[in-house]
């Protein structure tokens, strides 16, 4: 297949969608096939373009046998909600000149487009009207429904507005992906036909994420004992996790010298966690900086305890991508979730977590409190099984690939289609005279 993918973030950023769309089309390439991707300058999760490619426009280059087009776009120092319309629409204006380049270029079987911007698949679906070809929209976040329920976006005319195009560009779809049950239900809600869904989780490669002993971990490197009770949040530090409440927990734990809170990552919301920690005085909440992903397993493993924490609002609109290395090392994830979503139903059905209240500090208290004096073997164990049975990267992308096939039509890889066709010229030529099949030869 010739694939055709347009995504505003893409590897090497190490966390969130960017890591996954990267891993797809390198892994589809592995499968050989002819893989490009259209997406913009690195910059998540730190928002701020990565060393290398600072100062730079549009940049081309091949990684892992995928051909990449980076586009140039604004990246805010500090996110709001303003600042990131705008940085979503120079995107779509720094992709202009690349998107018509390939519109007159080699046909594609297929373009795949990653949500969010959920509006940057307008351009994806006029290629595949005027190209002729099928068009995959892959929602990681419902953006619009996030806008609304995390109040980042207030105007309701605005909101109508935003809606009617998402549904534009869900009814024009070939198909539509999505990452759990939770957020399918709700794309289905929107009058879009369950018949068009692939559903597909953000996965992990359980080869290079599996359980460690903790002396192994990067508890030396970042100075804490080993008797130390860990509780790490490791992620993006943004808006929709709702961090703050970390602090006003670990305010209970200050006197407890032998239970520490760990935060790594980056994000928008960074400095302000950083701030309410100062403001706090307190000594038991470290920061560190995001890792590379070589040290990731060995993260994981410092932990104790692993939070996973959204904001209510957030219900369904987001699943967690942090969740799936933290079942991959076989921790104990604390999270919040309310009954009937897919993170609730996940974790709740197969024993594998503690569940807790959304934006409730003393859930969140109570579940710790309960975490550090539980034997969480039984936690480990089903963690480990979960991500082994579902969350395989290559049992995932295998699916990926079937699916994209079934979609266009295509049922063979390219090296069955070579030798398809390879078999179907011999038979041509054996059908001949025998004359004709020696030159045949010959040549």
């Amino acid at each position: 297949m010739r694939i055709l993918i347009f995504g505003i973030n893409y590897a090497p950023e190490l966390t969130g969608i960017g890591k996954y769309t990267g891993e797809m089309a390198a892994w589809l390439a592995g499968q050989g096939h002819d893989m490009t991707a259209v997406t913009g300058l690195p910059y998540y999760p730190e928002w701020e373009i990565h060393d290398g490619y600072k100062k730079k426009w549009w940049v081309k280059e091949r990684i892992d046998n995928v051909n990449i087009y980076r586009c140039p776009l604004y990246v805010p120092k500090k996110v709001t909600a303003v600042k990131r319309i705008i940085h979503e629409f120079t995107f779509l204006l720094g992709m202009l000149p690349v998107w018509l380049m390939l519109l007159f270029g080699r046909k594609y079987d297929l373009v795949l487009c990653v949500s969010p911007p959920f509006h940057m698949s307008i351009l994806p679906l006029i290629y595949a009207k005027i190209r002729g070809v099928k068009l995959v929209t892959h929602i990681q976040d419902l953006q619009v429904d996030a806008a609304r329920d995390l109040g980042m976006i207030k105007n309701k005319r605005g909101l109508d507005l935003m809606f009617r195009v998402e549904k534009m560009i869900f009814d024009a779809s070939s198909a539509i992906s999505t990452i759990s049950p939770g957020m399918q239900r709700k794309i289905i809600a929107k009058d879009i036909s369950p018949s068009k869904i692939i559903q597909f989780p953000n996965w992990v490669d359980e080869s290079v994420i599996n359980p460690m002993q903790k002396i192994h971990s990067l508890r030396n490197e970042f100075g804490i004992n080993q008797d130390v009770k860990v509780i790490l949040y490791s992620g993006n530090l943004g808006e929709k996790q709702g961090l703050e409440i970390i602090v006003d927990v670990a305010k209970s734990f200050e006197n407890q010298k032998d239970v520490v809170f760990v935060i790594v990552g980056c994000g928008g919301g960074k400095e302000k966690l950083e701030n309410l920690v100062k403001e706090s005085g307190l000594s038991n909440i470290l920061f560190f900086p995001l890792q590379p992903y070589d040290k990731l397993a060995p993260l994981l493993a410092m932990a104790d305890l692993h939070l996973v924490l959204q904001k209510q609002s957030a219900s369904d609109l987001v699943m967690p991508s942090k969740l799936s290395a933290i079942l991959a090392i076989g921790g104990c994830p604390i999270v919040t979730a309310i009954p009937g979503t897919s993170l609730y139903d996940i974790v709740f059905k197969h024993r594998m977590g503690i569940l807790i209240k959304p934006e409730c500090a003393a859930s969140l208290k109570n579940g710790i409190e309960l975490a550090l004096k539980t034997d969480l073997t039984e936690y480990s164990k089903n963690a480990r099984k979960y991500a082994e049975q579902f969350l395989s990267k290559e049992k995932v992308l295998r699916h990926v690939e079937t699916s994209l096939k079934e979609l266009i039509g295509k049922s063979s890889t390219p090296a069955q289609a070579v030798q398809e066709k390879q078999s179907e010229r011999i038979e041509k030529v054996q059908a001949l005279s025998q004359p004709a099949f020696k030159i045949a030869e010959e040549i």
